[in-house]
């Protein structure tokens, strides 16, 4: 997930030779001998890959019209070429990276010289393709007023379904040195119109606005929809080639950016330069943005659970600290009450210590919890009693002087906690027998906290609860980010998921635990839930499930209902709560009250299930 990253600072330096994997041989020197024979077009700049064959080569006097003007952060203007070649691969647009703001208008006709150069937004490491573009130019406005060149039209007819190529293996896995085959990949179609003028007609939001004035929208309205208005994220394989990302040119102080949410819809046409940035790739920058018409979605609502169901939930509310708003506060404890109908268990992820960020070392979120635990009551629900273990200082990752943690809240009027010598930070709860049934050594405690796998990460919480005479266990947990993977638009194709590697090792570090306590009892009621920051076809997924020892419950909802959250319009899963072979018969529910909305308590949706112990 994204958290505080700027979005107003300049662009820094060129990158000039890190994206020329896979670019032909002498491909630069023969543009080169091209200078003297005929004047540069554009099209002659971005060429039939993703690298120009210009690249870190001086141009003179391009031409072309200006179809748009940025005058914050990456500042510059976009031109291109009213007279196209007959090369659908290569674009007739780029943009000018001037650094100051610039002082061309659209429809200005310009001759521009300057460096051609590869930008990648985001750096090398990133895996993000690179931007074409001129730097350092001189400008020369030649007349002004013009028509600007017809808007390409991007819709379900024109984008592609195959969504990639396959990356060049001599290239370690790049496609920046194939040519493009815009009319058979929705990458390489996008990539032959960077630059561009290109338009949108009334499309679908995929994806809420959020605090950087921009959202996501479909061209293809049937790909992979959901009931509620999104676009699935079912396999690594539908990408959904649809989605596009929409900004806009004017600045918010001058233009406000629209709110809307997930279903609504945006009417009219949407016109502007293509552009490709480091938060989604490739974003139409509105010059004219339509207008926004509001759909019906609400708040979905869970159905209470009955007098013999256990309910427990899953809630990542997001860096929560008493230093937050009382609104947050309320906000999230009437989503408890009223959307959740008060589960007997309640496993919160991300709950921070007593002073947020406030790096001092403090770890206890007593504090926290009591002001949380009030609010719930406040609107009407429980009073909840919470069991948490303390992290140590720095230890979990998440925040600098955060400290989150899992944390259970339970109902004691439903539901009781079984108190076994309760851990601390780095001693391990284990399975033995009490009574003959398999018990926790500690309770709460702590999952292996010692694995390598915990390291910079959280380490799964543990529990035992008794409901009407049944234990139950139940583990939560928050498995590591996604930060650092490469996006769905990189220029490895596929993408480098690098993160998956620690969750992996999580993920068969609690499935052994499960499968401790099964071994004990094959019929003991274990629960796997939090935020496991991964798909629920992944092989993190697959891990946690190994042997049987649990079942991802998300599995039981139609494919198209399988998510909670959204991320650059596509709804897809990080929460779950997975099952032992025991609880055979339960309800499952994604109850959807902030991924699809651009106000949030939390980017996550929470997950409930109820059963019959």
């Amino acid at each position: 997930m994204r958290s505080s990253h700027p979005r107003s600072a300049a662009v820094a330096a060129l990158v000039a030779t890190a994206l020329a994997t896979g670019l032909l041989a002498g491909s630069a020197d023969a543009a080169e001998g091209a200078v003297s024979a005929d004047p540069i077009r554009i099209h002659d700049i971005q060429g039939t890959t993703r690298i120009s064959p210009l690249n870190g080569k001086q141009v003179a006097d391009v031409e072309g019209i200006v179809t748009g003007v940025r005058t914050y952060g990456s500042r510059g203007f976009w031109i291109q070429d009213p007279n196209a070649d007959d090369n659908d691969a290569t674009s007739e647009g780029v943009f000018v990276f001037t650094n100051a703001v610039p002082t061309v208008t659209a429809g200005d006709a310009v001759k521009v010289s300057g460096t051609v150069g590869e930008y990648i937004p985001g750096g090398v490491n990133s895996g993000n393709q690179s931007v074409t573009q001129i730097s350092k130019p001189t400008v020369t406005v030649v007349s002004s007023g013009n028509a600007l060149p017809e808007a390409a039209a991007i819709n379900e007819y024109s984008v592609p379904a195959e969504y990639a190529p396959a990356g060049d293996p001599a290239a370690g896995g790049s496609v920046n040195g194939l040519t493009l085959e815009p009319s058979r990949y929705a990458l390489d179609y996008y990539e032959s119109l960077e630059g561009m003028n290109v338009k949108i007609g009334t499309s679908r939001v995929v994806g809420a606005t959020d605090p950087y004035s921009e959202l996501w929208v479909t061209v293809k309205g049937w790909e992979n929809t959901v009931k509620r208005g999104g676009t699935i994220y079912g396999s690594y394989e539908s990408q959904n080639t649809g989605r596009l990302q929409i900004q806009q040119l004017a600045p918010i102080a001058q233009q406000p950016f629209p709110v809307a949410n997930v279903g609504d819809r945006l009417t009219g046409t949407t016109e502007g330069p293509l552009d490709f940035n480091q938060f989604g790739g490739y974003t139409l920058v509105a010059r004219t943005l339509g207008t926004v018409k509001a759909g019906t979605l609400a708040p979905e609502k869970t159905k209470p659970q009955a007098e013999q169901e256990l309910a427990v939930a899953t809630y990542n509310v997001e860096n929560l600290d008493p230093t937050d708003p009382q609104e947050k506060f309320d906000a999230l404890a009437k989503a408890v009450v009223e959307n959740l109908a008060s589960p007997d268990v309640l496993a919160l992820e991300e709950i921070q210590d007593d002073n947020g960020a406030k790096n001092d070392g403090t770890v206890s979120a007593e504090q926290t919890l009591a002001k949380f635990t009030a609010a719930i009551s406040a609107a009407g629900g429980p009073a909840y009693q919470w069991r948490t273990v303390n992290p140590e200082d720095k230890k979990d990752g998440g925040e600098p002087g955060g400290n989150i943690r899992q944390v259970f809240l339970f109902n004691p009027a439903r539901v009781s906690f079984t108190e076994r010598a309760p851990g601390d930070a780095v001693t391990a709860t284990a399975v033995t027998k009490v009574n003959g049934k398999a018990a926790l050594t500690h309770s709460p405690g702590r999952v292996d906290p010692a694995n390598p796998a915990w390291a910079d990460s959280r380490k799964p919480l543990a529990g035992e609860f008794v409901f009407r005479g049944k234990t139950v266990f139940v583990i939560a947990n928050h498995f590591g980010s996604k930060g650092g993977d490469e996006g769905l638009t990189s220029h490895h194709q596929p993408p480098v998921r690098s993160s998956e590697t620690k969750r992996l090792l999580q993920a068969q570090a609690v499935n052994g635990f499960v499968k401790q306590l099964l071994a004990e009892d094959k019929n003991a009621n274990v629960l796997v839930l939090g935020d496991i920051n991964d798909f629920e076809f992944s092989a993190t997924t697959d891990a946690l499930a190994d042997g049987g020892a649990l079942y991802p419950a998300i599995k039981s909802l139609p494919k198209a209902e399988r998510y909670s959250y959204v991320y650059q319009g596509n709804a897809q899963v990080l929460d779950q709560i997975l099952t032992s072979p025991a609880i055979k018969k339960f309800t499952y529910d994604s109850v959807h009250i902030n991924a699809e909305f651009s106000a949030q308590n939390s980017d996550h949706d929470p997950q409930v299930l109820r059963f019959r112990p």
